[in-house]
């Protein structure tokens, strides 16, 4: 199912009559769409059009469109799989709909730390599967983006025990594991899409959410919900898919240019994270008035341990699910 918007349909149309050359022509323009993001990520995917021009010489070029002008990242996800967007970058959670073997991200307290899940993500024999896991439905993955720890902010008060969460309608990304991870919490989990979180948290539809820290201040979550509970559940990666077609266009040389300047940006966004994180708490503090607090994980770890006792029923996650913590505690 594709958006109907007007663009959609001047794009697909354009698509279409375009055809498709195992080269490039002397200029080849890769279309580059996400959604709303963080300043450390738009930083780095502008990185990627900068390097990939420099290092082929002007002959790739990447044509942005920036906060969701193109829709939502399901729709991005689905105008990638046909060719109309070349590159974009979603959350991992949302491409568990694409591919089961995806949901290993969205298990709860998966990673032990920052380190354990850097490690993780930059092991080939990890990931290859995971990006190659969606090649039939027409992308796969090609890089990643660190997207902080989610932890969950609230309008009425701090999350500090897990009996504060029973009854509490928490937005939650499309994602069968995310889903049964709030409701083994004792919330009432609400899948719905970023764009409707503001307004669902003001009227009181939602109790609360639960991301990093930059949506308080990038999509103002902070003016409406004032507390922040670090109780770090998951840390789900952004994700950089690119269009099977899109490999089409391009000169074996030119793929291999931009998959470097892929890489590259994957160094400068996680460098640019926890600094700029640092400046988000601060604002989120001074201006936006939020208040943040610790929570002991343990009691919510027990809680959550009935999807681990299930994952033997899913082989396939299972496996990738052993693997993972063979490399992070190895």
């Amino acid at each position: 199912m594709f958006p109907k918007n007007l663009i959609y349909k001047v794009l697909v149309g354009t698509a279409v009559l375009m055809p498709l050359a195992s080269t490039a022509s002397a200029e080849t323009i890769l279309k580059l769409a996400y959604a709303e993001n963080s300043q450390p990520v738009k930083d780095a995917l502008k990185y990627i059009g900068e390097a990939v021009e420099k290092k082929t010489d002007g002959e790739v070029k990447i044509q942005y469109f920036p906060d969701a002008q193109l829709g939502g990242e399901r729709e991005l996800v689905e105008m990638t799989q046909v060719g109309v967007v070349d590159i974009t970058k979603v959350s991992s959670g949302l491409l568990e709909s694409f591919s089961p073997v995806y949901g290993v991200f969205s298990l709860p307290y998966l990673f032990n730390d920052q380190e354990s899940f850097y490690k993780v993500m930059e092991d080939p024999s990890i990931m290859d599967q995971v990006y190659q896991s969606t090649e039939s439905m027409g992308f796969t993955g090609v890089g990643w983006y660190d997207s902080g720890a989610r932890s969950f902010y609230m309008t009425k008060g701090p999350i500090e025990k897990v009996s504060d969460l029973k009854g509490k309608k928490i937005r939650v990304m499309q994602s069968e594991t995310s889903i049964r991870t709030m409701e083994l919490l004792g919330a009432s989990p609400i899948a719905m899409s970023q764009a409707e979180v503001y307004t669902s948290l003001q009227q009181g539809i939602l109790d609360g959410a639960e991301n990093n820290e930059f949506v308080l201040t990038i999509a103002r979550h902070g003016e409406v919900a004032k507390y922040y509970s670090y109780d770090e559940h998951t840390r789900i990666p952004d994700v950089i898919l690119m269009s099977n077609t899109t490999k089409m266009k391009l000169t074996p040389d030119q793929l291999k240019a931009l998959e470097e300047a892929i890489q590259e940006s994957i160094e400068i966004e996680k460098q640019a994270w926890s600094v700029e994180m640092a400046k988000t708490r601060k604002l989120a503090e001074s201006e936006f008035g939020v208040t943040f607090n610790k929570v002991e994980h343990a009691p919510f770890q027990k809680a959550v341990q009935p999807i681990y006792n299930d994952l033997k029923k899913k082989p396939e996650l299972f496996k990738l699910y052993e693997q993972i913590q063979s490399a992070q505690n190895n």
